[in-house]
């Protein structure tokens, strides 16, 4: 299993002076909750085929935010990939109706003859909101879109086979727990799960340690680059 790794960040980008001082006097001002939220984030296990790694988060979107990206790779292919962000406002936030957000962006690439059906988007959206109901996660002002987008090739690429790629944009508020924190390194896997489900993997047989299964009472699309190990 993979353990997420990251940083910090917050809008205080600018003028600083050493990173060392830098980085204290970032890590003094930082919420205890968003501190024990990212670093639920980085001790998250999630499944040998997810790789991630931290990544600059947005500097606008909260007065402190916390971003990873992963790709789902078997046999040295990448099947999907994605990026979490955890947003923080202290003060709340009206539309979210809570402190946190997390916000994601998930694409992958399909074959012309699965992005043909028409309830896809569909099926798709109810990958993540029961990714989160599968390991019993409670949130809320869940919203997002799903886009496909098909590629056809002609003159000098005309030997590459049409492609679709489906794309999943997606926030939501996580229920926040004792002393305001939220569950974030379950949201975490959850989200991994969605990853892998889009991916065209099996389920894992059970979340290590909790006795979960993921991706139960979902439906995974078909495997899409031959056969793959169970």
């Amino acid at each position: 299993m993979a353990a997420a790794q990251g940083h910090f960040s917050d809008q205080s980008d600018g003028d600083r002076g050493t990173d060392e001082t830098a980085d204290s006097t970032e890590a003094d001002r930082v919420p205890p909750a968003f501190r024990r939220a990212v670093e639920a984030l980085r001790s998250a296990r999630l499944r040998s085929e997810i790789e991630i790694d931290p990544t600059r988060p947005p500097q606008r979107l909260a007065p402190y935010a916390y971003a990873v990206e992963a790709a789902v790779v078997e046999d040295e292919e990448d099947l999907a990939d994605g990026r979490l962000v955890l947003l923080h406002d202290p003060d709340g936030h009206e539309a979210w109706k809570g402190t946190f957000r997390l916000v994601t962006l998930v694409r992958a690439e399909l074959e012309p003859e699965m992005a043909a059906d028409p309830l896809l988007p569909e099926v798709c959206w109810s990958w993540l909101t029961g990714a989160m109901e599968a390991r019993g996660l409670l949130y809320g002002e869940a919203s997002g879109t799903v886009t496909m987008a098909g590629s056809h090739y002609f003159g000098g690429l005309a030997d590459r086979r049409p492609a679709t790629q489906i794309e999943i944009r997606a926030s939501w508020t996580p229920r926040e727990g004792l002393g305001g924190v939220p569950d974030t390194g379950a949201h975490l896997a959850a989200w991994c799960d969605l990853l892998c489900q889009i991916a065209g993997l099996p389920p894992a047989p059970a979340d290590p340690g909790s006795g979960t299964v993921t991706g139960a009472g979902v439906v995974s699309l078909p495997q899409r680059r031959g056969p793959q190990g169970a």
